[in-house]
């Protein structure tokens, strides 16, 4: 009994921590400004230290943690470690400057170096960006007093040796013999409470042909301005523009993105065609219809020519791909409203369906697809809300003929591993009792033997993947709500599908809808985190068979 009282206790003060994290985060935005080490970040920090997040791994001990740095590092801007001086933007038309955007490799988010001192970065998908960056730069600055812990000494105004061998090294931009960086390693290794072989792997992960000592760099920084914050004052802040501040949950990108989708529709005379949405990548659907007619000497057998498509060196068989597709049927449009979701429109009347797997759609009024990059966040709500009203135009009102809305995405899974595959029955909002049950056209027997597991149940939407920690997701897990897995967009779609088709009317009452995800991580699992990489082409199977399942019932019904 007693063990049972514990389990639920954690997971009681991990609900309470991450409710503690969401109302700070609220309130520090609305004030517009705040010192991350100082009083006004202690909530956020000691939250986040209580919650204690899977993908954070060691945030709560003395050393530092590598895989959770690694994890947030490609998600934020680079350079952003030197910065004393953070702001939160809108659209505010630093595109049209001399800025050059830093876009990071895991985040779709304009950033700008404004000078040394100041990065600015541009929000336009909503509270979840918000959320995601606020609670990352948290993790960096706890990390960053980590280090200057352990390089501090005497009466805190001296360094140790290893620091300032890294600070000359750094500074001076030193070339190093494979001796030296040895020497450097094992000294950051004292710096950072980790072994050399986790040194060295770290080190590894960050070099690049044009910055090999980027790792050296990025700890050097952090440090450093943890040590002027500690000896000189010179806190750290965070700021959020007026702009932003005023924009945040008005749907202003997502009407202007809505808006471009319609009229292209109406150019193109699809408008009052069957309409059928899929929220996916940009390549699935893309290449299960016209990759084969594309690329007929590349024909291959089950999913290998996807394989081939998904590998990185495989540019120009992309590029004939894309060119054959905008030769028979797609349009693609290029965001330019700020959401950073592109989009596919598929006109399936001008689809050649030899060699593909589906059957040559029989009805007269053939079906448009629209497929849409991945939202993030509160942003599907935005997007699918305003895309699924109608299309007011020189006073008049064009109502779109929805008929289906698939949600194809990635997920943590509770029970199974990475490449699993997971079909949706309800969406439960995290840190509420919000429930949003619902006839998933997708079954359980549909996706099995494709080689993968498939798993059926509830699935809670979360605030964010950095939040969670294995005490809350096993009690969601092993309590009657029997949870397979989390995500972030899930219960946000379903709410704008549910208001558009049952209250609003803006389509019809009998939509049908589609949810499956595939495993990217398992937060159970030691090892098989987000941080520890991602799907890399364990992915492609169950991506295209999810894919080939949703045409199916679009294209053969």
């Amino acid at each position: 009994m007693s063990k049972i009282y514990k389990e639920r206790t954690r997971a009681q003060e991990s609900t309470n921590a991450i409710e503690k994290l969401y109302i700070s985060m609220r309130h520090l935005f609305s004030r517009g400004f705040y010192k991350p080490m100082g009083v006004s970040g202690e909530t956020l920090r000691k939250s986040l230290l209580s919650l204690r997040p899977e993908i954070y791994g060691s945030i709560a001990e003395n050393k530092t943690e590598l895989n959770g740095l690694n994890y947030i590092i490609e998600r934020l801007p680079e350079g952003i470690e030197e910065c004393q001086f953070i702001n939160l933007t809108g659209d505010e038309g630093y595109r049209n400057s001399h800025f050059k955007a830093i876009i990071p490799p895991k985040r779709r988010r304009n950033c700008y170096r404004i000078d040394k001192d100041q990065m600015n970065i541009e929000i336009t998908r909503g509270r979840s960006d918000v959320y995601d960056i606020l609670t990352h730069l948290t993790f960096l600055f706890i990390e960053s007093h980590k280090i200057k812990d352990r390089v501090l000494i005497s009466d805190g105004k001296k360094t140790t040796r290893e620091w300032q061998n890294l600070e000359e090294t750094v500074l001076h931009n030193k070339s190093l013999t494979d001796q030296e960086k040895d020497v450097l390693i094992v000294h950051l290794g004292s710096i950072l409470g980790r072994t050399y072989e986790e040194v060295y792997q770290a080190y590894n992960t960050y070099e690049t042909e044009e910055n090999p000592h980027r790792f050296f760099q990025l700890i050097y920084w952090l440090g450093k301005l943890a040590i002027n914050e500690e000896l000189y004052d010179k806190k750290r802040s965070i700021r959020f523009s007026s702009v932003l501040s005023e924009e945040i949950g008005r749907h202003y990108h997502g009407e202007n993105w809505a808006n471009d989708i319609k009229e292209a529709l109406l150019q193109n005379n699809l408008l009052n065609r069957p309409i059928h949405i899929i929220s996916a990548n940009m390549h699935s659907v893309l290449n299960t219809l016209y990759a084969n007619n594309a690329l007929p000497k590349e024909n291959n057998s089950g999913f290998e020519l996807y394989e081939l498509l998904s590998n990185a060196n495989s540019k120009p068989l992309q590029t004939s791909v894309k060119n054959y597709a905008s030769e028979n049927g797609l349009i693609y449009i290029k965001d330019k409203s700020g959401t950073n979701i592109n989009v596919q429109i598929i006109d399936t009347a001008k689809v050649n369906f030899d060699n593909t797997k589906f059957n040559n759609p029989n009805s007269s009024a053939k079906p448009v697809i629209i497929v849409m990059d991945y939202a993030f966040g509160e942003q599907a709500y935005e997007t699918m809300d305003e895309l699924l009203k109608p299309y007011k135009r020189n006073n008049e009102i064009l109502h779109i003929n929805v008929e289906s809305v698939s949600i194809m995405g990635k997920a943590g899974i509770l029970e199974g591993g990475k490449g699993d595959i997971m079909i949706p029955s309800s969406h439960i909002f995290e840190g509420t009792a919000d429930n949003y049950p619902f006839k998933n056209e997708l079954k359980k027997e549909d996706l099995e033997g494709f080689g993968v597991e498939v798993f059926d149940g509830a699935m809670v939407t979360v605030l964010g993947t950095s939040l969670q920690n294995k005490d809350l997701l096993k009690f969601f897990h092993d309590s009657t709500w029997d949870v397979i897995g989390l995500e972030m967009e899930g219960a946000h779609y379903q709410k704008a599908i549910q208001s558009a088709s049952k209250i609003r009317g803006n389509i019809g009452e009998n939509v049908k809808v589609r949810y499956a995800y595939y495993a990217s991580d398992n937060p159970l699992e030691t090892g098989a985190t987000l941080a520890s990489g991602g799907l890399g082409m364990s992915g492609v199977t169950p991506t295209y068979a999810i894919t080939q399942k949703i045409l199916e019932q679009i294209l053969n019904d």
